[in-house]
C-alpha cells in the first residue's frame, strides 16, 4: 500500500547548457532561482538572433554538458561525434555551430541582470499557429497548451529574465510515471533524458499521481518547494539523442491523447535549502 512517508528522492539531475543532456548528481543546494548551476548556458541563435532551445534547434538534445568540476562555471560539452569542447575553448562558438549547421553563440547568463539577453528572437513561421504547433509538436487535429499555466513574462521573453528555464526553476517526475509510460508506450524508448526532470522522485502512488499535487508545498531536505501546474509537453521529447533514443513522436501523441497534453509538474522554491539523493519528499500541506 502506497504511503506518503515512503516518497524519496531517487534522481537530481543538473542541466549546465540549456537543451543539452545533462548530469545526474548526488545532492544540490536550491535557490528561488532553481538548483545551483542549472541552465547557467544556453545558444543563442546568431542567424535569426535570440537565444535558442531544442524547441527549434532540435539537435542541441543530441549533445550533453557537465561543469568541469574547478569550482568554476566551465563546461565541457560533449558534441554528437564524440568529440569535447569546453565553454572558455576560443573556439568554442565555432565548435557548436559547426556542429548545429547552425551559427551560433554560447552564452552565460548575464552578470549585470541584463533583461535584453532574454527577449525572443524572432519567428520562424510567420503563421503564429504554425509556429506554435512546431514549437509544441502538435498535429493539425491536437489541442494547443492551456497557456495560462506559464508565467506572463514568457510571451515577450525567451525565459523568465534572470534565467534560462522556459517557465518554472523545477520540474518534478516520478518513478511511477515512467513505469505508467513505458507500459502505455512498449514499443518507444522511456529514458529520462528525453523528459529532462529536475527532479524524480520514487514511491508516489501508481500512475500519474504528480498531477493531483497542484498547491501543495512539500520538504525535501532543508527546503521547500510548491507544487504548480503539470507540465505541458512541447516537442521536445520525440527528438532523437542517440542512436539508443531515436526520434520519436508516439510518445507526445500520448501525452496529448492520453494525458491531457502533461508529464511531470512544475514547482517553485519556497525556502531556498539543499537536499540530497534518498531524501524523503513530505507534504507540509
Amino acid at each position: 500500500m502506497w504511503q506518503a512517508d515512503a516518497v524519496k528522492v531517487s534522481q537530481i539531475w543538473s542541466y549546465p547548457v540549456k537543451s543539452m543532456v545533462g548530469q545526474r548528481v548526488d545532492s544540490c543546494d536550491v535557490s528561488t532561482l532553481g538548483i545551483a548551476g542549472d541552465r547557467h548556458w544556453a545558444v543563442r541563435d546568431m542567424e535569426r538572433g535570440g537565444i535558442r532551445g531544442a524547441k527549434r534547434i532540435g539537435e542541441l538534445m543530441q549533445f550533453s554538458a557537465e561543469y568541469v568540476g574547478d569550482g568554476s562555471k566551465n563546461v565541457v560539452i560533449t558534441l554528437p561525434n564524440g568529440t569535447t569542447v569546453r565553454s572558455n575553448d576560443p573556439h568554442v562558438h565555432d565548435s557548436l555551430s559547426d556542429a548545429l549547421g547552425v551559427r551560433v553563440k554560447l552564452e552565460s547568463l548575464p552578470a549585470d541582470g541584463n533583461v535584453e539577453h532574454f527577449r525572443r528572437g524572432p519567428a520562424y513561421d510567420s503563421d503564429p499557429m504554425k509556429e506554435l504547433r512546431g514549437v509544441f509538436g502538435r498535429d493539425d487535429n491536437e489541442p494547443l497548451p492551456d497557456f495560462s499555466v506559464f508565467p506572463p513574462e514568457v510571451m515577450e521573453f525567451e525565459s523568465p529574465p534572470g534565467t534560462h528555464y522556459d517557465c518554472w526553476p523545477l520540474m518534478v517526475m516520478t518513478t511511477s510515471a515512467f513505469a505508467a509510460l513505458r507500459m502505455a508506450l512498449p514499443e518507444s524508448v522511456i529514458d529520462e533524458r528525453r523528459f529532462r526532470p529536475s527532479i524524480v522522485v520514487d514511491g508516489a502512488e501508481p500512475g500519474h499521481a504528480e498531477f493531483g499535487w497542484k498547491g501543495r508545498v512539500a520538504s525535501i531536505g532543508s527546503a521547500v518547494i510548491e507544487f504548480l501546474d503539470p507540465c505541458p509537453r512541447c516537442v521536445m521529447p520525440t527528438r532523437r539523442i542517440n542512436e539508443s533514443i531515436p526520434e520519436d513522436r508516439a510518445i507526445l501523441r500520448h501525452i496529448v491523447g492520453d494525458l491531457d497534453q502533461n508529464l511531470g509538474v512544475y514547482a517553485r522554491i519556497v525556502q531556498p535549502g539543499r537536499f540530497a539523493l534518498g531524501d524523503t519528499m513530505e507534504f507540509v500541506n
